[in-house]
């Protein structure tokens, strides 16, 4: 089953003002059995990653503000994990938060490589050994995450999630696709000053049995949050390596996140939901049809904060065809795109001034690695 988890982490994010956030909508390459240079494929891959880290390293203009680091499903190579966090350790500033997926790898590989971090993982690794136990699942691949905390002492910790939804493969009749699924999900508690976020791996966000639904217990917990302690859940990230960033069952999830449909949901009902999606994707697994975008992801916050709609080149802002919602809108190019994540206690229904602000996009180029748009110009406003 579901289950949510708290962990309390030490966080000084800035008193009654709003956090900074960095989406990288970067491309992806899916793993195949027959690669010629798989290790080629690995540094590609950490390359693109490892340039975005560069780039927050050295804090251009106002990303020095970063709080929020977020990239897509299934894009770090693992065997290049212990170079990010290392990375995060050495050039990060305190008080900062990098969620990112992690490629597939068997289960017993990923059990050993949750128990490196075992302190924060004691629930993960738990259920693992019980899930081990109930038959011969060791092969199971992992889709997985990790957030990467860096608290106000300077101190890093990992947290990992294993993904709980089916992919596509699984749908078919050979149970040799099936992933481990999972069944451990943190719900970070920062102190002193509240801020609590969740991530989840695309399909988490909807998954639904006859005995439970994912979202569903996300909004539960949170009303319990807010009951017992007056906070709320702040921040949902959304990991995505998805051909489908606005597919129907995505829209219908929203509706009822952010509607109020059924029952009054006051521990989400400010929540800020980030959906971070791939761009070009490599090396297309079946399923995906030339009509497919990846791409497009996007921001989400309730109407209550009247967001006007806009159309500029890099982004818009929309309703989603009609939600209750004030929805940013990406485009479906590789960028990365740095925005405020607006504190509910900023929001004022007299005011017009927009909640949601993109501070800077930015593009790859060959030669200069990423540079902000309009200009391409790193030191530009």
């Amino acid at each position: 089953m579901f289950k949510i988890v708290e962990k309390k982490v030490l966080l000084e994010f800035p008193r009654g003002h709003h956090l900074h956030c960095l989406l990288s909508q970067i491309p992806n390459e899916i793993r195949s059995e027959d690669e010629t240079d798989p290790g080629a494929v690995s540094q590609r891959k950490w390359e693109r990653i490892h340039a975005v880290l560069d780039l927050v390293s050295r804090g251009p203009g106002n990303l020095s503000k970063l709080h929020f680091l977020v990239f897509p499903e299934s894009v770090l190579p693992v065997e290049y994990f212990d170079a990010m966090l290392h990375h995060v350790d050495e050039h990060f500033s305190n008080n900062t938060v990098t969620i990112v997926g992690i490629e597939h790898m068997r289960l017993t590989e990923f059990y050993s490589f949750a128990g490196q971090f075992s302190a924060d993982n004691a629930e993960l690794l738990e259920s693992i050994r019980s899930d081990r136990l109930s038959g011969d699942i060791d092969c199971l691949q992992v889709n997985s995450a990790a957030t990467i905390i860096k608290d106000a002492n300077g101190a890093t910790r990992v947290y990992l999630q294993a993904k709980s939804h089916p992919f596509a493969l699984e749908e078919g009749p050979d149970a040799r696709n099936d992933l481990y699924h999972g069944k451990i999900f943190p719900l970070w508690r920062s102190e002193p000053n509240a801020f609590n976020f969740m991530a989840l791996i695309c399909f988490d966000y909807i998954y639904r049995t006859l005995l439970q639904s994912n979202i569903a217990q996300v909004i539960d917990h949170a009303n319990e949050l807010f009951f017992s302690s007056r906070q709320q859940l702040d921040l949902l990230v959304v990991l995505e390596c998805n051909p489908k960033p606005e597919h129907r069952t995505f829209r219908d999830v929203i509706h009822g996140f952010y509607g109020e449909l059924l029952e009054a949901a006051p521990g989400v009902r400010d929540t800020i939901t980030v959906f971070c999606n791939t761009t070009e994707l490599v090396n297309s697994p079946p399923g995906v049809g030339p009509d497919d975008t990846f791409g497009y992801s996007s921001v989400i916050i309730s109407h209550h904060h009247r967001m006007h709609s806009y159309q500029l080149a890099e982004f818009s802002t929309d309703d989603f065809g009609g939600l209750p919602i004030c929805r940013l809108r990406f485009g479906p190019g590789s960028r990365l795109y740095y925005f405020n994540l607006p504190v509910f206690y900023e929001f004022d229904p007299r005011t017009t001034r927009m909640p949601l602000k993109v501070h800077r996009v930015y593009k790859h180029a060959e030669s200069k690695g990423w540079v902000n748009i309009p200009n391409g110009e790193e030191n530009s406003a």
